[in-house]
């Protein structure tokens, strides 16, 4: 690599980056970030902090897990690539085929079809999901639902079913057929409901009231995060995913559920659905999946979907998409050393043991600064949404926002921030000291405005 005056002065001048506006990069330089271990990374100045957002949700073994990079290298002088497409295949994905169908066995799911992240397993679900039903000879069902404030990527089925206008605004004419219904977000609502489970149910009933306009014979699938994460870390009651399935049920409509980062213990479960003993018909995968060790992704695939489509003896059930890196043998064996970690390692229960002391300091933080207005969090998901006024509700402006998140990082940490919230997801091998350190360096931050 160049010297670090070559990458100062060529920063953000040849290189656009994602979810942020090249000018403003330009004018103000992001940090580079020259190493990582542990739970912690060192930017190109010498200064380690804390990273509290583990990557971008993934690094969920941190940035020192041997395993992985010995089964990257390994891979590498064995086959460091062919292609997965008909009549190919290598073992490292026939191996993770065999441990994630096993892993997510309790959810129903049965086949693997593998991607290069989490926006291509969106994609995938969403295409497959249509063409299950030209399949079944219900070829009117076309349409999606979804909730607002979800995220699904950024391809233009995903961003059609996201339900934050900024991935989408820019974009459209976007994707038909894409419809949306209030998430069951307590603090933000359209029914003004701040109880969590007549909230669940009022947004359950605004789905029915949806699928009745559109029509059930239109739609081809719901699909939610399990807990919303981009959104704003929104954790809806326990009975939400339940009341979907159910209504998704008696309508004939496929539950996708969109496990990019819920997946592999980030709640505190293995699985989103699992946390609220759902079982979907389809299941989206990446980040976690190999710890951001390598680009990999996954469409899980239940057994009615594949029984449809492996019983099918017309072109209908020929699949004519993938991608040139589905099934990377490289990523493939990063993925079986990162499952094996996650494991043995019990990523489930540390999550969920590290998260409540990391949600408990930062309910303490909301009753000490006015300027939070609300504090959510599962698992390691954490938000913290500031506001200018509580009683009003108005958000914080994004130069505030910013500068906070600057001083959190000169004590010590890094968070992500997302319009006026704080987003924390820190790698699962936290411990409740790092939890505590995460909270006290935000506290620092908030002490600054």
């Amino acid at each position: 690599m160049r010297d670090i005056n070559f990458l100062i002065e060529n920063n953000a001048r040849r290189i656009w980056h994602p979810m942020a506006h090249p000018k403003e990069m330009r004018d103000h330089p992001p940090r580079i970030i020259a190493k990582g271990e542990g739970v912690h990374v060192t930017d190109i100045h010498g200064k380690s902090v804390l990273d509290a957002v583990g990557g971008l949700w993934n690094v969920t073994l941190g940035y020192s897990c041997d395993p992985i990079k010995q089964a990257i290298a390994d891979q590498l002088s064995e086959l460091p690539y062919y292609s997965g497409f008909r009549g190919v295949s290598t073992g490292p994905a026939i191996e993770l085929a065999y441990e994630l169908t096993e892993w997510l066995k309790p959810e129903g799911m049965t086949r693997a079809f593998f991607t290069s992240g989490g926006s291509d397993s969106v994609e995938t679900a969403l295409r497959l999901a249509r063409q299950y039903w030209k399949i079944k000879g219900q070829r009117d069902r076309t349409k999606f639902l979804s909730l607002k404030k979800g995220y699904h990527g950024t391809h233009f089925g995903g961003a059609s079913v996201n339900g934050n206008a900024n991935f989408r605004r820019n974009y459209e004419p976007l994707l038909p057929g894409a419809h949306h219904i209030p998430s069951p977000w307590t603090y933000r609502n359209p029914f003004n409901e701040t109880d969590a489970a007549k909230l669940a149910q009022l947004c359950a009933n605004a789905l029915v009231d949806e699928i009745e306009f559109q029509g059930a014979d239109t739609i081809a699938a719901f699909i939610m995060e399990p807990v919303l994460g981009a959104g704003g870390v929104i954790v809806p009651h326990d009975s939400f995913m339940g009341l979907v399935r159910d209504i998704c049920d008696r309508t004939g409509i496929l539950l996708i559920s969109d496990e990019v980062v819920t997946g592999f213990g980030r709640t505190g479960a293995w699985s989103g659905a699992r946390l609220w003993n759902v079982k979907p018909d389809m299941m989206t995968i990446a980040k976690a999946v190999t710890s951001g060790y390598f680009p990999l992704g996954a469409t899980m695939i239940g057994d009615k979907m594949a029984e449809a489509f492996e019983s099918d003896e017309t072109s209908f059930g020929s699949i004519g998409h993938g991608y040139t890196y589905s099934g990377h043998p490289v990523g493939c064996a990063a993925g079986i050393a990162a499952l094996a970690e996650t494991k043995r390692l019990q990523l489930d229960a540390k999550a969920a043991a590290s998260g409540i002391v990391l949600n408990d300091a930062l309910a303490a933080l909301k009753q000490k600064h006015d300027i939070v207005g609300d504090v959510r969090g599962k698992g390691l998901m954490a938000a913290l949404e500031l506001v200018a006024d509580r009683a009003t509700k108005k958000a914080l402006d994004k130069k505030t926002v910013g500068r906070i998140a600057d001083a959190i990082y000169e004590a010590g940490v890094m968070v992500r921030v997302s319009g006026s919230n704080i987003i924390l997801s820190p790698p699962l091998i936290i411990t409740a000291d790092d939890a505590r350190t995460i909270a006290a360096a935000i506290d620092h931050g908030l002490a600054s405005t």
